[in-house]
């Protein structure tokens, strides 16, 4: 059984085409990132799942029940964390969870002791009767979570989950989420940090002017859309006419050091150390290799960079 299967779903707001055929599964227990730029269709996509909008043409099921013909057994099934702060905002965090637990009909005495269980998971315990609007930019996130945790969701769906947070609660974060992943929750993942959707996502999608351009893991991807490159400095200044014979790889000499870039690192830095250990008294001083990350992948696949998408 797939958490989640979309196929070919289209959704036309008039003459504007934001889903254009999209098919995808996300696997149980996958932890799956979906990005690309503003307008892409991700929203919109996101909306579809949770039964928010309804598509023109194609199919949505969450663990085999229909969005549509199915809503209410597929939106249990779901927990769902927006980008924007969803909370009364006047009211305890303890208060909020139980209230958003209430609208799921869980009983009482369940209900407080799903809330309490997740607060003390989420770091909250000691926080439980702050009111949210007191709370750090790094505790309404997780608050936030908590709240999409409450029906005990099996696929959770989280939208730029550490937008304005601190590089060190993002990293919190992304120790919770790991865990609650390990526990056999599955993840669907919106966000801009390009570092996060490379260290926290087995498959990535990328979704743009609404089709999905790839999926795989970050690393296949990588290693299909991105050449190595190579840096290496020495201990005196280098001369460009030594390297004539290397022009496959396209060297760049700048003053001490010699970069190139190429399909194949192994054999580019062996040829190009070749060329600097034949000159009398030249040493390497040192040696990088770089295989490029997503952001490379993101940029050639859409034409933007993670940068221009946030604006």
């Amino acid at each position: 059984m797939h958490a989640l299967e979309v196929h070919q779903a289209i959704k036309n707001y008039n003459k504007v085409k934001a889903l254009k055929r999209v098919s995808l599964t996300v696997r149980k227990g996958e932890f799956f990132g979906l990005l690309g730029p503003n307008g892409a269709g991700k929203t919109t996509l996101i909306q579809a799942i949770l039964g928010l909008c309804r598509l023109s043409g194609g199919t949505i099921q969450v663990f085999d029940h229909d969005v549509v013909a199915e809503y209410k057994k597929a939106r249990q099934l779901i927990g769902y964390s927006p980008q924007e702060m969803n909370f009364e905002k006047f009211f305890t965090i303890e208060k909020n969870l139980l209230h958003h637990a209430g609208f799921f009909g869980i009983p009482r005495k369940e209900r407080n002791k799903t809330v309490q269980a997740l607060l003390k998971q989420f770091g909250l315990t000691e926080k439980a009767r702050v009111q949210i609007f007191k709370l750090s930019g790094g505790m309404q996130k997780r608050a936030l979570i908590c709240k999409a945790l409450v029906s005990k969701p099996q696929l959770l769906i989280l939208d730029e989950p550490t937008a304005g947070v601190d590089v060190e609660q993002r990293h919190d974060l992304w120790k919770y989420l790991r865990r609650l992943n390990a526990e056999g929750t599955t993840i669907i993942l919106t966000t801009h940090y390009i570092d996060e959707a490379q260290a926290l996502c087995e498959r990535v999608g990328i979704i743009n002017l609404g089709e999905i351009k790839v999926l795989d893991s970050p690393q296949n991807l990588i290693n299909k859309y991105c050449d190595s490159r190579v840096c290496i400095e020495t201990n005196k200044p280098l001369n460009k006419d030594w390297f004539a014979n290397c022009k496959k790889w396209h060297p760049h000499i700048k003053e001490n050091s010699v970069s190139a870039h190429g399909e194949r690192a192994g054999v580019m830095t062996e040829e190009l150390l070749r060329v600097i250990l034949k000159q009398p008294s030249y040493r390497v001083e040192d040696i990088s290799v770089n295989r490029g990350d997503l952001e490379d992948v993101f940029l050639k696949v859409t034409g933007k960079s993670f940068g221009e998408c946030e604006k």
